[in-house]
């Protein structure tokens, strides 16, 4: 069955969950560490209903399901050829009536999806300003890499239209972004509640930040330990090693 979804060049990973696959390609964007972190930093409740803004290959409403299998996801992609892709990953998967994926533009999230509906959002948003940074020759790498077609702002926007009060939305972000991201989300009324930092190794800066804020609550940071992805010896540690489901 796998192979009558496939197009030619692309190709079916194992996620190692669950019995859980994605279609990737190699002329796309393709999920990296970082949705794999994010999925884990995100509470996923029993029955959440999940908006997924940006969804790509499908990857982050996949590793959520794999947490728990009781949720509803709603996933948006803007780029037509990723979101085909991403519904026959769904297909794959046999999840086509759980997870549902949307061409559409986050921008635009007023028109087609309700508001005040979802107990969280989920969103690997793009790392660099487009000033900010060479683009990338090939549209679809820049617009998942580079905020060519929405900003930090754009995604605070439609997680504020889309989440209830108290509701949550998890997003990573490089770390030298924190004071921007704080300013954007708190003019939306998104309150940071946790924060954890991500570093390549102890020694070393934090590279990213994992992010969760709530919709219309008190102020109060909870600053969580640093995830450390590598041992001073190039290893893997062993909370890296429990994330992938991996032997510790």
């Amino acid at each position: 069955m796998s192979e009558s979804l496939l197009l030619p060049g692309e190709r079916v990973d194992d996620l190692q969950l669950m019995g859980l696959r994605v279609i990737q390609s190699p002329e796309a964007f393709r999920f990296g560490m970082d949705a794999v972190l994010l999925s884990d930093f995100a509470r996923v409740r029993p029955r959440s209903r999940v908006c997924d803004l940006g969804t790509g290959t499908g990857i982050l409403p996949l590793l959520l399901y794999g947490r728990e299998r009781s949720i509803t996801c709603d996933a948006v992609e803007i780029q037509p050829d990723a979101a085909e892709r991403a519904q026959r990953t769904m297909r794959l998967n046999g999840l086509e009536s759980v997870i549902s994926v949307q061409t559409g533009d986050l921008r635009k999230v007023r028109d087609f999806l309700p508001p005040a509906a979802y107990d969280l959002v989920v969103c690997n948003p793009p790392y660099s300003p487009s000033a900010a940074s060479l683009p990338s020759p090939k549209a679809a790498l820049r617009t998942a890499r580079q905020e060519s077609e929405c900003t930090l702002g754009d995604i605070a926007d439609a997680a504020a239209w889309l989440l209830r009060d108290r509701a949550r939305l998890v997003l990573m972000l490089p770390a030298p972004r924190l004071a921007d991201a704080f300013d954007t989300l708190r003019s939306r009324l998104l309150e940071p509640k946790r924060l954890r930092l991500v570093h390549a190794q102890a020694s070393r800066p934090a590279r990213l930040a994992l992010i969760e804020a709530m919709r219309r609550v008190h102020p109060g940071l909870a600053v969580e330990p640093p995830l450390i992805v590598k041992t001073p010896g190039g290893c893997d540690t062993e909370e890296i090693r429990r994330i992938y489901h991996l032997p510790v």
